[in-house]
């Protein structure tokens, strides 16, 4: 969902760009001769003159030219051509100059690949084992990168949510949110500072982070903001909410995609008292490590309540029953609609029920009379114990069990390491054992998302077969190309690993994209390869011939690659933070890759095709008649 318009706009590029390199490439690669650059110095080659047709033109019109509006118009036309005439030669005059500079290493590198390559061939195994050594090394690698769902974006603005203990009146409330603005007021990094006291009143608040002792801040970056900005302003904020040690701070910020809380943790069990200690425990384990930030657990403190338990015995002795006893209690306190009132076309509810000083504390609600009617009157503290406690402020269930979720941001570590971390703190910190532990957050999503595209990049690798497979009539030569994809993995893990960024959903992305770009090379080369053995070349001098003759294609695709992608990996801008990590997996893993498929696929080549020469030119013949026969005209 995240990059399905990614993937359609890249597929219908390339299918235009396949449509336009068959029809209008060709065409206007015939209309000019070829370039002097094609041909070595002292080979004779024809003129390279793109203008002789314009100056012929020209030629013509200055005969036909009699007026003086035509021969004013002539000579505008005779600047504007001789003007662009000087700029054409003076860039061609600088391409050629970057031309010979490029192709001077070219040359040498073309020289040392012809020559190095017959020697690779003859030493198959010790290549081979070297690159299955890189491989093996890049898996070591890639266990020690860090795990992320996407990577953090940085944005102007964050939001900070307070929570004070159940009960804190709204005034309470808002004098945290002005102490903390004038806490921030003289803060260079921050431009606004915006404070909600009570979030109540507003439609769409959520039930369990709202009400009078809940304050929201929203935090609005300068102009200059940058990711190390973002976490420096709430580091600062988190240490002026640091003296206030009963008040429940949480930090967020807008996400382009909707996450869960990075890392939140369920605490399973049936003995609500076990999960409520578990709950705790875990969170002060985590509130010592510097890894784990805004800590907050579902198991916190309750709402101040009354509870009141009925003396069945004595009420039966006084001659009353419990529901009686409560009814009357709900009447004086909440109380009862005795009658409703019409006014014009309206019913108004009459509610009549007991007077506020008779019920504005523990000792007043003792006191009330359960049996108003009778001529002995009896006390609630009579017939019940009531007391005032604290009951739970939520109880949460997930699959018809008692669970406490555990949530937190995370500070300077990524989800993969942060997920181990919790593990071996339980691990060393037994929480009970009828308690169970799952994690959920973006924990889970980034274990299903990293399920659903490896899935797709086995079917990537598959598909690219199948089309690999279809043209070239052999189900041998698309598995030797098919070499170049774990070629790529161990680019890609080197690039990620000296570019400090941990394996996220773009990352895999990058991956997918690089099955489709690194088989190119390996085609290009097999094709070649193919094509001189079917004309009765022996297969090792075709390898040879073929490698050395697809070099500067290949090289050319491979740097044209590179350097599309380098804006994209190492120029920032907005949302630098999600487009580099595919970017660098791409580079990475095509730059590694296009060099060892150069030595790696031709050997693999020569191992695995144990076709004769004379099969390929017998293959050959037997397409030919075919192809001279449907070219006869009739």
């Amino acid at each position: 969902q995240l990059f399905k318009d990614q993937a359609l706009t890249v597929s219908i590029a390339l299918m235009i760009s396949l449509v336009v390199s068959l029809t209008l490439i060709p065409m206007l690669s015939s209309i000019k001769g070829k370039a002097p650059l094609a041909f070595k110095p002292e080979a004779p080659h024809p003129d390279w003159t793109p203008n002789n047709r314009v100056g012929n033109a020209v030629a013509v019109a200055g005969r036909s030219a009699r007026s003086g509006l035509r021969w004013g118009v002539f000579g505008l036309a005779v600047g504007l051509l001789t003007l662009f005439r000087a700029v054409l030669g003076s860039i061609g005059f600088v391409l050629a100059r970057v031309g010979e500079f490029i192709l001077r290493p070219y040359e040498r590198a073309a020289t040392w690949y012809e020559r190095i390559l017959p020697r690779a061939i003859e030493k198959p195994w010790l290549i081979l084992g070297s690159a299955a050594t890189a491989f093996v090394i890049a898996l070591g690698v890639a266990s020690t990168l860090g795990t992320d769902l996407i990577p953090q974006l940085a944005q102007d603005r964050f939001e900070m949510t307070a929570k004070l203990p159940p009960g804190t009146q709204l005034r309470e409330t808002d004098a945290l949110v002005q102490a903390v603005q004038k806490a921030h007021a003289g803060d260079t990094d921050i431009e606004a500072l915006y404070g909600v006291s009570g979030t109540g009143t507003r439609l769409d608040a959520n039930p369990t982070e709202s009400g009078e002792n809940v304050a929201k801040l929203s935090v609005v970056l300068g102009a200059h903001y940058s990711s190390e900005t973002e976490a420096a302003v709430t580091e600062r904020m988190r240490t002026t909410m640091a003296a206030y040690p009963d008040i429940a701070v949480k930090f967020g910020r807008p996400e382009l995609f909707s996450f869960s809380t990075p890392l939140e943790i369920e605490l399973r069990g049936q003995d609500l008292d076990a999960i409520q200690r578990a709950g705790r425990k875990l969170t002060e384990l985590l509130q010592a490590s510097p890894h784990f930030a805004d800590v907050k657990s579902s198991v916190q403190q309750g709402y101040p309540e009354i509870q009141i338990r009925f003396d069945q015995e004595r009420a039966a002795a006084l001659g009353l029953a419990s529901r009686q006893i409560a009814d009357q209690v709900v009447r004086q306190v909440r109380g009862e609609v005795a009658t409703r009132y019409s006014f014009r076309d309206r019913k108004i509810d009459v509610l009549v029920r007991g007077r506020e000083k008779d019920r504005a504390s523990v000792a007043d609600i003792r006191r009330i009379i359960v049996n108003p009617q009778s001529d002995r009157p009896v006390t609630l503290e009579s017939v019940a114990e009531v007391k005032e406690t604290e009951g739970p402020s939520e109880i949460h269930r997930a699959d018809q069990t008692r669970v406490a979720i555990v949530s937190s941001n995370l500070r300077d570590v990524d989800l993969g390491t942060a997920v181990a971390e919790v593990r071996q703190l339980v691990a060393e910190n037994p929480l009970g054992a009828d308690i169970k532990l799952a994690f959920g957050g973006q924990s889970e999503e980034l274990e299903s998302s990293i399920n659903s595209l490896l899935f797709a990049f086995g079917l990537a690798i598959f598909l690219v077969y199948l089309v690999m497979a279809s043209q070239f009539e052999s189900l041998l030569h698309p598995f030797v190309i098919l070499f170049s994809v774990p070629l790529a993995m161990v680019g890609a893990v080197m690039a990620l690993w000296l570019s400090d960024s941990p394996v996220s959903v773009v990352v895999f992305i990058g991956l997918i994209l690089l099955v489709g770009i690194v088989v190119k090379n390996a085609i290009v080369l097999i094709d070649k390869v193919n094509q001189l053995r079917e004309e009765g070349v022996a297969k090792r001098e075709a390898i040879v011939r073929g490698a050395a003759s697809r070099l500067r294609p290949i090289i050319m695709t491979t740097l044209t690659t590179l350097f599309g992608f380098a804006p994209l990996a190492f120029f920032g801008g907005d949302g630098a933070e999600v487009r580099a990590p595919m970017a660098i997996t791409v580079i990475g893993g095509l730059a590694v890759s296009t060099i060892l498929t150069l030595v790696v696929i031709p050997i693999m080549y020569d191992l695995l095709d144990r076709k004769t020469d004379a099969s390929y030119v017998d293959r050959a013949k037997a397409i030919m008649p075919v192809a001279d026969a449907e070219g006869v005209a009739p």
